[in-house]
Protein backbone atom coordinates (compact mmCIF):
# COMPACT_ATOMS: atom_id res chain seq x y z
CA UNK A 1 0.00 0.00 0.00
CA UNK A 2 1.68 3.50 -1.27
CA UNK A 3 1.91 5.78 1.32
CA UNK A 4 -0.03 9.50 1.33
CA UNK A 5 -2.01 8.79 -2.46
CA UNK A 6 -5.48 10.07 -2.20
CA UNK A 7 -7.91 7.23 -2.67
CA UNK A 8 -9.87 6.86 -5.95
CA UNK A 9 -13.00 6.74 -3.90
CA UNK A 10 -12.10 10.43 -2.10
CA UNK A 11 -11.22 11.71 -5.48
CA UNK A 12 -14.30 10.48 -7.18
CA UNK A 13 -16.25 11.51 -4.33
CA UNK A 14 -14.60 15.03 -4.39
CA UNK A 15 -15.73 15.50 -8.50
CA UNK A 16 -19.24 14.53 -7.49
CA UNK A 17 -19.80 16.84 -4.84
CA UNK A 18 -17.90 20.28 -6.86
CA UNK A 19 -21.04 21.68 -7.28
CA UNK A 20 -21.71 25.71 -7.48
CA UNK A 21 -22.11 26.44 -3.97
CA UNK A 22 -23.91 29.19 -1.88
CA UNK A 23 -21.27 31.23 -0.38
CA UNK A 24 -21.44 33.12 3.25
CA UNK A 25 -19.54 35.13 4.25
CA UNK A 26 -18.31 37.37 7.28
CA UNK A 27 -20.93 36.17 10.01
CA UNK A 28 -21.26 34.87 13.37
CA UNK A 29 -23.25 32.11 13.89
CA UNK A 30 -24.47 30.44 17.67
CA UNK A 31 -27.44 28.52 18.83
CA UNK A 32 -28.47 25.10 18.26
CA UNK A 33 -28.07 23.84 14.83
CA UNK A 34 -28.03 27.17 12.79
CA UNK A 35 -26.71 25.56 9.52
CA UNK A 36 -28.92 22.27 9.82
CA UNK A 37 -29.86 20.51 6.41
CA UNK A 38 -26.81 22.78 4.07
CA UNK A 39 -25.85 21.37 1.32
CA UNK A 40 -23.37 22.75 -1.27
CA UNK A 41 -22.07 26.06 1.02
CA UNK A 42 -19.04 27.33 1.39
CA UNK A 43 -18.38 29.50 4.90
CA UNK A 44 -15.68 32.28 4.64
CA UNK A 45 -14.41 33.80 7.28
CA UNK A 46 -17.19 33.12 9.67
CA UNK A 47 -17.04 31.94 13.35
CA UNK A 48 -19.29 29.31 15.11
CA UNK A 49 -19.86 30.42 18.57
CA UNK A 50 -21.86 28.92 21.82
CA UNK A 51 -24.51 26.42 21.42
CA UNK A 52 -23.74 22.71 19.80
CA UNK A 53 -24.42 20.91 16.37
CA UNK A 54 -23.99 23.78 13.74
CA UNK A 55 -23.30 21.99 11.11
CA UNK A 56 -25.38 18.55 11.40
CA UNK A 57 -26.49 16.51 8.51
CA UNK A 58 -24.74 18.23 5.71
CA UNK A 59 -23.00 17.63 2.32
CA UNK A 60 -20.70 19.19 0.06
CA UNK A 61 -19.24 21.94 3.21
CA UNK A 62 -16.39 24.42 2.72
CA UNK A 63 -14.78 26.21 5.37
CA UNK A 64 -11.94 28.32 5.04
CA UNK A 65 -10.11 31.06 7.53
CA UNK A 66 -12.99 30.66 9.70
CA UNK A 67 -13.38 29.46 13.83
CA UNK A 68 -15.35 27.32 16.08
CA UNK A 69 -15.67 27.38 19.19
CA UNK A 70 -19.23 26.17 19.99
CA UNK A 71 -19.66 22.25 20.49
CA UNK A 72 -19.60 19.75 18.02
CA UNK A 73 -20.06 21.46 15.15
CA UNK A 74 -19.58 18.78 12.47
CA UNK A 75 -21.54 15.79 12.98
CA UNK A 76 -22.49 13.43 9.20
CA UNK A 77 -21.43 15.83 7.34
CA UNK A 78 -20.45 13.90 4.09
CA UNK A 79 -17.93 15.89 1.87
CA UNK A 80 -16.03 18.32 3.59
CA UNK A 81 -13.33 20.55 3.21
CA UNK A 82 -11.71 22.91 6.29
CA UNK A 83 -9.19 25.10 5.03
CA UNK A 84 -6.76 27.47 7.23
CA UNK A 85 -9.33 27.46 10.26
CA UNK A 86 -9.05 27.54 13.90
CA UNK A 87 -11.01 24.70 16.57
CA UNK A 88 -10.73 26.37 19.98
CA UNK A 89 -10.65 23.96 23.15
CA UNK A 90 -14.78 24.36 23.15
CA UNK A 91 -15.05 22.99 19.94
CA UNK A 92 -15.04 19.46 20.99
CA UNK A 93 -16.17 16.18 19.75
CA UNK A 94 -15.96 18.04 16.59
CA UNK A 95 -15.83 15.53 13.57
CA UNK A 96 -18.29 12.83 14.15
CA UNK A 97 -19.72 10.23 11.54
CA UNK A 98 -18.10 12.78 8.80
CA UNK A 99 -16.98 11.48 5.43
CA UNK A 100 -14.39 12.52 2.41
CA UNK A 101 -12.63 14.95 4.88
CA UNK A 102 -10.04 17.62 3.48
CA UNK A 103 -8.75 19.28 6.46
CA UNK A 104 -5.32 21.79 4.92
CA UNK A 105 -3.29 24.04 7.89
CA UNK A 106 -5.65 24.13 10.69
CA UNK A 107 -4.98 24.22 14.48
CA UNK A 108 -6.91 22.25 16.58
CA UNK A 109 -7.08 22.65 20.42
CA UNK A 110 -10.48 20.77 21.31
CA UNK A 111 -10.42 17.15 22.25
CA UNK A 112 -12.05 13.92 21.29
CA UNK A 113 -11.64 14.46 17.27
CA UNK A 114 -12.44 12.59 14.90
CA UNK A 115 -14.79 9.52 15.72
CA UNK A 116 -16.56 7.12 13.37
CA UNK A 117 -15.83 8.46 9.99
CA UNK A 118 -13.93 7.58 6.97
CA UNK A 119 -11.29 8.83 3.92
CA UNK A 120 -9.89 11.72 5.98
CA UNK A 121 -6.88 13.71 4.50
CA UNK A 122 -4.89 15.96 6.70
CA UNK A 123 -2.46 18.00 5.61
CA UNK A 124 -0.21 20.12 7.99
CA UNK A 125 -2.46 20.08 11.10
CA UNK A 126 -1.00 20.48 14.48
CA UNK A 127 -4.22 19.00 17.59
CA UNK A 128 -2.91 20.54 21.16
CA UNK A 129 -5.70 18.19 22.79
CA UNK A 130 -5.24 14.80 21.19
CA UNK A 131 -7.31 13.40 23.74
CA UNK A 132 -9.42 10.10 22.04
CA UNK A 133 -8.47 11.70 18.84
CA UNK A 134 -9.12 9.07 15.43
CA UNK A 135 -11.41 7.04 16.98
CA UNK A 136 -12.73 4.20 15.36
CA UNK A 137 -11.91 5.80 12.03
CA UNK A 138 -10.83 4.19 8.83
CA UNK A 139 -8.65 5.28 5.41
CA UNK A 140 -6.71 8.08 7.15
CA UNK A 141 -4.53 9.66 5.26
CA UNK A 142 -1.83 12.76 6.36
CA UNK A 143 0.81 14.89 5.75
CA UNK A 144 3.09 16.54 8.79
CA UNK A 145 0.60 15.84 11.59
CA UNK A 146 1.57 16.69 15.08
CA UNK A 147 -0.35 15.43 18.28
CA UNK A 148 0.17 16.99 21.66
CA UNK A 149 -1.17 15.71 25.22
CA UNK A 150 -4.14 12.90 25.40
CA UNK A 151 -4.87 9.61 25.84
CA UNK A 152 -5.52 7.07 23.57
CA UNK A 153 -5.26 8.63 20.13
CA UNK A 154 -5.86 6.41 16.78
CA UNK A 155 -7.73 4.01 18.82
CA UNK A 156 -9.43 0.86 16.24
CA UNK A 157 -8.47 2.71 13.02
CA UNK A 158 -7.74 0.67 9.98
CA UNK A 159 -5.58 1.72 7.06
CA UNK A 160 -3.40 4.70 8.18
CA UNK A 161 -0.87 6.18 6.31
CA UNK A 162 1.42 8.98 7.96
CA UNK A 163 4.29 10.57 6.88
CA UNK A 164 5.49 13.30 8.85
CA UNK A 165 3.82 12.58 12.39
CA UNK A 166 5.50 14.34 15.62
CA UNK A 167 3.20 12.99 18.82
CA UNK A 168 4.27 13.11 22.72
CA UNK A 169 0.27 11.95 23.32
CA UNK A 170 0.19 9.00 25.60
CA UNK A 171 -0.61 5.34 24.34
CA UNK A 172 -1.04 5.85 20.78
CA UNK A 173 -1.88 3.36 18.16
CA UNK A 174 -3.65 0.52 19.59
CA UNK A 175 -5.86 -2.27 18.46
CA UNK A 176 -4.83 -0.53 14.36
CA UNK A 177 -5.25 -2.53 11.67
CA UNK A 178 -2.80 -1.71 8.20
CA UNK A 179 -1.13 0.97 9.59
CA UNK A 180 2.11 2.81 7.62
CA UNK A 181 4.09 5.58 9.00
CA UNK A 182 7.12 7.90 8.16
CA UNK A 183 9.20 10.06 9.19
CA UNK A 184 7.62 10.16 12.50
CA UNK A 185 9.06 11.24 15.95
CA UNK A 186 6.69 9.52 18.63
CA UNK A 187 7.16 10.22 22.39
CA UNK A 188 4.76 8.19 24.63
CA UNK A 189 4.53 4.45 25.78
CA UNK A 190 2.32 1.64 25.30
CA UNK A 191 2.03 2.76 21.54
CA UNK A 192 1.62 -0.17 18.82
CA UNK A 193 -0.38 -2.37 21.58
CA UNK A 194 -2.54 -5.38 20.02
CA UNK A 195 -1.75 -3.65 16.59
CA UNK A 196 -1.84 -5.98 12.80
CA UNK A 197 0.23 -4.94 9.62
CA UNK A 198 2.09 -2.48 10.63
CA UNK A 199 5.18 -0.82 8.79
CA UNK A 200 7.08 2.34 10.10
CA UNK A 201 10.41 3.60 8.59
CA UNK A 202 12.71 6.74 9.32
CA UNK A 203 11.41 7.17 12.88
CA UNK A 204 12.08 7.64 16.24
CA UNK A 205 10.02 5.52 19.03
CA UNK A 206 10.61 6.58 22.32
CA UNK A 207 8.49 4.79 25.07
CA UNK A 208 8.63 1.68 27.25
CA UNK A 209 6.73 -1.28 26.29
CA UNK A 210 6.11 -0.77 22.29
CA UNK A 211 4.10 -2.77 20.43
CA UNK A 212 3.38 -5.88 22.85
CA UNK A 213 0.70 -8.24 21.37
CA UNK A 214 1.10 -6.94 17.84
CA UNK A 215 1.26 -9.03 14.84
CA UNK A 216 3.37 -8.28 11.56
CA UNK A 217 5.15 -5.22 12.76
CA UNK A 218 7.88 -4.54 10.61
CA UNK A 219 10.08 -1.47 11.45
CA UNK A 220 12.56 0.22 8.91
CA UNK A 221 15.57 2.47 9.71
CA UNK A 222 14.11 3.27 12.70
CA UNK A 223 15.69 4.19 16.32
CA UNK A 224 14.18 2.81 19.76
CA UNK A 225 14.02 4.18 22.77
CA UNK A 226 12.56 2.30 26.62
CA UNK A 227 12.18 -0.39 28.37
CA UNK A 228 10.81 -4.08 27.63
CA UNK A 229 10.36 -2.96 24.12
CA UNK A 230 8.54 -5.46 21.42
CA UNK A 231 7.67 -8.18 23.49
CA UNK A 232 4.83 -10.72 22.98
CA UNK A 233 4.92 -9.78 18.94
CA UNK A 234 4.29 -12.08 16.28
CA UNK A 235 5.95 -12.09 12.86
CA UNK A 236 7.85 -9.05 14.01
CA UNK A 237 10.65 -7.66 11.58
CA UNK A 238 13.55 -5.11 11.97
CA UNK A 239 15.74 -4.07 9.15
CA UNK A 240 18.49 -1.79 9.86
CA UNK A 241 17.43 -0.37 13.24
CA UNK A 242 19.11 0.80 16.25
CA UNK A 243 18.46 1.26 20.19
CA UNK A 244 19.13 3.67 22.98
CA UNK A 245 21.26 2.19 25.68
CA UNK A 246 19.05 1.96 28.30
CA UNK A 247 16.14 -0.43 26.29
CA UNK A 248 16.43 -3.90 27.69
CA UNK A 249 14.49 -6.91 27.92
CA UNK A 250 14.05 -6.38 24.54
CA UNK A 251 11.77 -9.34 22.75
CA UNK A 252 10.86 -11.06 25.31
CA UNK A 253 8.42 -13.96 24.07
CA UNK A 254 8.57 -12.94 20.73
CA UNK A 255 8.81 -14.05 17.17
CA UNK A 256 11.57 -11.65 15.63
CA UNK A 257 13.60 -11.43 12.57
CA UNK A 258 16.04 -8.30 13.53
CA UNK A 259 18.87 -7.08 11.74
CA UNK A 260 20.30 -4.28 14.66
CA UNK A 261 23.10 -1.65 13.72
CA UNK A 262 25.07 -0.84 16.86
CA UNK A 263 24.74 -2.01 19.90
CA UNK A 264 21.54 -3.48 22.13
CA UNK A 265 22.27 -3.66 25.88
CA UNK A 266 19.90 -6.74 26.69
CA UNK A 267 17.80 -9.15 24.52
CA UNK A 268 15.38 -11.69 26.99
CA UNK A 269 13.67 -14.81 26.05
CA UNK A 270 12.90 -14.28 22.65
CA UNK A 271 10.23 -17.22 21.21
CA UNK A 272 11.98 -17.60 18.01
CA UNK A 273 13.43 -16.26 14.53
CA UNK A 274 16.99 -14.80 14.86
CA UNK A 275 18.62 -11.48 15.88
CA UNK A 276 22.03 -10.43 14.72
CA UNK A 277 23.98 -6.87 16.08
CA UNK A 278 26.90 -5.42 16.16
CA UNK A 279 27.51 -5.79 20.01
CA UNK A 280 25.29 -7.29 22.68
CA UNK A 281 25.05 -6.53 26.15
CA UNK A 282 23.95 -9.17 27.98
CA UNK A 283 21.21 -12.17 26.95
CA UNK A 284 19.09 -13.26 29.37
CA UNK A 285 17.77 -17.23 28.27
CA UNK A 286 16.21 -18.47 31.05
CA UNK A 287 13.64 -21.70 33.04
CA UNK A 288 10.54 -18.79 32.00
CA UNK A 289 11.71 -19.47 27.77
CA UNK A 290 8.82 -20.33 26.08
CA UNK A 291 8.99 -22.95 23.28
CA UNK A 292 10.32 -23.61 20.75
CA UNK A 293 13.17 -21.11 22.30
CA UNK A 294 15.36 -21.82 19.15
CA UNK A 295 15.87 -18.38 18.20
CA UNK A 296 19.40 -17.34 16.73
CA UNK A 297 21.70 -14.52 18.65
CA UNK A 298 24.91 -13.45 17.13
CA UNK A 299 27.19 -10.53 16.62
CA UNK A 300 28.75 -9.58 13.08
Amino acid sequence: MPIIKKSSTFAAESKKLNMTKEIIKDQHFEGERPLFESHHLRLEHVTIGDGESAVKECSDIEAEDCRFWGKYPFWHVHGLKINRCQFDAGARSALWYTDHLEMKDTRIDAPKMFREGHDLFLENVVINDADETFWRCNNIKAWNLELHDGTYPFMFCDNVSINGLKSDSKYVFQYCKNVEIQNAHIVTKDSFWECENVTIVNSILDGEYLAWHSKHVRLINCHLAGEQLLCYAHHLELENCTFDKACDRVFEYSEVDADIRGHIENIKNPTSGYIIADSIGSITIDENVRQPADCKIETR
